[in-house]
């Protein structure tokens, strides 16, 4: 199958006809999160947009290797001093060691992503079972010249890189000179040769605890080199499409090339793509403005924002509404709008698939141009906005025929109704309330099930199971409650 899909490529800034390195077989790495924190809903803007290039790209035919990872070590706020590291310092807040902070905090992202309804990546890499390959592309670059050492810790040498005729700010489109005028003192910057020089590997301070041996000392790895090692691991050295927020684009994605090119001689991804921002009320969320809510918290009401909560899917309705090169504004009118839209959608959807017909000559419903209109809004970027405003078209035809207006043959029935499943379900990703109340009955079940048996555990004297029970579901986020009339449950 052949298609002329294209994607808008942030390091050349135009629309590129999409060309696989290898025919039907798409590589593509979107950087993760860094799990010290809940995620956020912008995070979840990010990955629900390539969740739907992923799920665009199979649909088109592609067979993807959609490798996501996540950051469990060596995210530092700047490179100077190693108590700026995320993990460090949540550990210290919560009482927690880092890595419960990392399990904790990745848990979390997986059950958020669930309830959005993402499909998983075909690989999930973490950066601490990537320690050894970290080290081995350091020592390249040392050995290469593109990096030195420096009490202890290894920095990538930017004037090195630019001098051999490579371009350090080709993704973001800075000049060197004017990052080097712009760049803040920081403590710790008297180790750089220059300033825009950055991290391959930080010693570790004598009180830090994430913490790998190494030639240079104990330390642990630089941010930026992470997904470089990650990605060409699982990917090859060059690979297809890398994905992310426009803010990773300066410096975490200008510094990844650089290391491809330093460490494997080739520009290491032929498309870069960038998901733009989310805003709430027209302005940028912030925890400092307060201008702030968690996805959960749009999910269950517990907000000041919104007059009511409002089901995942109608979220992600919500989201898909606006390309993903689009800054995508929510508010309560727009979360209201959307729960509108995505009801008739999913109405008719529920209608298509219950219409009959016994008419089998061909009517004058447009359905091949139709489903061309469909293809080519995917072709096309992978706009969703305008796949969603042709579905809409074909809303209005479902009715139409419901009620008598129009007629369908039984061949143009089959075509509407695989078409729009497919679309609804398979590339936008949205779930109907009957997907979702079959999920909550089995939930409903199985949990029933398992409160009958810490029941008969208490009755048998068997306290050990009982608590082993409460206890691992409270781990999953469901929390049991004891009371006169019984045992209830709640997700929390």
């Amino acid at each position: 199958m052949t298609h002329q899909l294209k994607i808008f490529n942030s390091l050349t800034g135009e629309k590129e006809l999409f060309t696989p390195l290898h025919d039907n077989n798409v590589g593509m790495y979107v950087c993760g999160p860094t799990v010290y924190s809940n995620v956020h809903l912008g995070n979840v803007r990010t990955f629900m947009s390539f969740d739907f290039i992923y799920r665009s790209l199979k649909f088109l035919g592609y067979k993807v290797r959609y490798v996501r990872n996540i950051t469990d070590a060596g995210h530092l706020t700047d490179d100077g001093d190693v108590n700026n590291d995320r993990f460090v310092k949540q550990s210290r807040l919560e009482k927690l060691e880092p890595m419960e902070i990392v399990q904790k905090y990745t848990v979390d992202f997986h059950k958020v992503l669930e309830l959005f309804n993402l499909l998983p990546p075909t690989i999930e890499p973490t950066a601490t079972g990537h320690i050894l390959e970290q080290i081995q592309l350091t020592e390249k670059l040392l050995k290469d010249g593109f990096a030195y050492e420096s009490n202890g810790s290894v920095y990538f040498d930017v004037i090195e890189y630019n001098k051999r005729g490579l371009n350090y700010g080709e993704l973001s489109r800075r000049n060197i000179e004017e990052l080097f005028a712009n760049t803040r003192d920081l403590d710790g910057q008297g180790e750089k040769r220059n300033p825009q020089d950055f991290a391959l590997w930080k010693k570790a301070s004598p009180a830090h605890i994430m913490r790998w041996a190494s030639p240079w000392g104990d330390g642990f790895p630089g941010w930026h080199l992470e997904c470089t090692v990650m990605s060409t691991k699982y990917l090859g050295n060059q690979f297809d499409i890398h994905g992310g927020g426009m803010d990773l684009k300066f410096p975490h994605h200008e510094c990844e090339i650089a290391q491809g090119k330093a460490g494997h001689g080739e520009s290491p991804v032929r498309y870069w793509m960038h998901a733009n921002m989310l805003t709430m009320n027209g302005q940028r969320m912030s925890k400092s403005t307060g201008n702030y809510i968690l996805p959960m918290q749009l999910v269950s009401g517990d907000n000041t924002f919104f007059e009511k909560p409002f089901a995942p899917a109608v979220i992600r309705f919500c989201f898909m509404q606006a390309h993903y090169r689009s800054v995508l504004d929510i508010s309560n009118e727009a979360m209201l709008a959307a729960e509108k839209g995505f009801a008739r959608l999913m109405e008719a959807v529920k209608t298509v698939n219950e219409l009959t017909t016994d008419l089998e000559q061909p009517t004058s419903l447009p359905i091949a141009e139709w489903k061309q209109k469909c293809y080519d809004a995917l072709l096309d970027d992978f706009n969703s906005p305008i796949l969603i405003a042709h579905l809409f078209e074909a809303v209005k035809w479902i009715f139409q025929v419901k009620s008598g207006e129009e007629k369908i043959a039984i061949s143009e029935l089959k075509e509407l109704q695989t078409l729009m499943n497919a679309f609804v379900f398979d590339v936008l990703g949205l779930r109907s309330e009957e997907q979702s109340a079959g999920n909550n009955d089995k939930l409903d079940g199985v949990l029933q099930l398992l409160i009958n048996m810490r029941m008969e555990a208490r009755a048998n004297k068997d306290f050990a199971l009982s608590d082993k029970i409460r206890d691992e579901l409270l781990a999953l986020g469901i929390q049991l409650k004891d009371g006169k009339e019984g045992t209830t449950y709640s997700v929390i």
